[in-house]
């Protein structure tokens, strides 16, 4: 039997006033249109080399505690670069303030644990599924109305070894990839392999709580979108896989449930 993934873990932050309820009224209306249309909006964005003072200031206390702990300059201006970013889309979308809004995370449907589940919007409460990713030199956010997302980038690059491979793959994924010679579409079909992967493991929510990635089959070989099969402990969930073209040196893809009605359009917003 096809379940969906149980929907009563809530939105938590844990330095949020909890009292505090009040959601706009341009808030609410812009969720309920995404929740008619069935509609996902992916921002997408470049990553420097360098922390920009207008994002670090958006940033909450514990996220700025968090990105001075990133030992390379580099890897801290990602951080605040995608963080930002991604406070105002959100901001724009349901037109209020970017510092305003809030994240937080949900709690683990895995485990319970209010500290490792996956993202969420908590200023304004507004019932919002998000996910977040980057890699060398991208970012990216997804964001529809309910409760399960999942997007995922990577950066092309060269396999290193067949233990990736096996790491990452099915024993069928890893016999189609390899019987490639080496160059731009093995690597393609890999990483277009991993994202997908790594798209549906967010979604779920239960991150390396899940289904081990080299079990998963998500067909590299054939152009999306497509119905990807989800099984952990005796919970089957279907979700519907589709790739996006970021027009750059990445594999992204995004993953939502199959199940979802509609399944309304995808709005990939590039840079301004």
């Amino acid at each position: 039997m096809t379940t969906r993934p149980a929907t009563a873990a809530a939105h938590i932050d844990h330095a949020a006033d909890v009292g505090e309820v009040y959601v706009p009224e341009t808030a609410r209306a812009v969720v309920a249109r995404l929740r008619e249309s069935g509609a996902v909006h992916v921002w997408w964005w470049p990553l420097g080399e360098a922390t920009d003072p207008a994002d670090f200031v958006l940033l909450d206390e514990q996220e700025r505690a968090r990105m001075r702990r990133f030992h390379a300059p580099r890897d801290a201006a990602a951080f605040t670069t995608t963080r930002a970013g991604a406070r105002r889309a959100v901001a724009g979308l349901l037109g209020v303030p970017a510092h305003t809004v809030r994240f937080g995370r949900r709690i683990c449907p895995g485990c319970g644990d209010a500290d490792h589940g996956p993202p969420a919007v908590v200023r304004p409460p507004v019932p919002l599924a998000i996910s977040l990713s980057r890699t060398d030199g991208c970012g990216v956010l997804a964001v529809r109305a309910g409760d399960w997302v999942g997007v995922d980038v990577e950066a092309y690059r060269p396999m290193e070894s067949e233990a990736l491979a096996q790491l990452v793959l099915t024993p069928d994924e890893t016999e189609r990839i390899l019987a490639l010679p080496e160059g731009p579409s093995r690597t393609s079909l890999f990483h277009r392999a991993w994202t997908r992967k790594e798209a549906v493991m967010k979604a779920v929510g239960l991150g390396l709580l899940g289904m081990p990635l080299n079990t998963l089959d998500v067909a590299p070989g054939q152009e999306g979108p497509l119905t990807v099969t989800h099984i952990h402990e005796g919970r089957t969930t279907t979700w519907h896989v589709e790739d996006l073209d970021l027009d750059g040196p990445w594999s992204a893809s995004l993953a939502r449930p199959s199940s979802a009605t509609p399944l309304g359009p995808v709005h990939l917003h590039a840079p301004a």
